[in-house]
């Protein structure tokens, strides 16, 4: 059951779009879209929180993330400054 209601505004040219790929599919265009819209929102986030490596690459990369952090004295500098927001 659905109880949260999405609205947003769009262009006649892109309901009529969106209309036509549903009816193509069988489907309403609120289905359409919920269905559309949470494939696209469910692919960046596993493209943000899983990827995929060899076990040549994935050595590598826990070498990397293991290897201790070189000086850097700009970001030094930077992280020193009192915030903007604090002054």
């Amino acid at each position: 059951m659905r109880d949260i209601a999405i609205n947003l505004r769009a262009r006649s040219d892109q309901r009529d779009l969106i209309d036509r790929a549903a009816s193509s599919l069988g489907r309403n265009r609120s289905d359409f879209m919920l269905e559309a819209a949470c494939e696209k929102a469910q692919s960046i986030v596993l493209d943000r929180n899983f990827f995929a490596l060899d076990d040549e690459t994935f050595t590598r990369f826990n070498a990397l993330l293991d290897a201790p952090i070189d000086a850097n004295p700009a970001l030094d500098r930077l992280l020193a400054r009192r915030p903007l927001w604090e002054k």
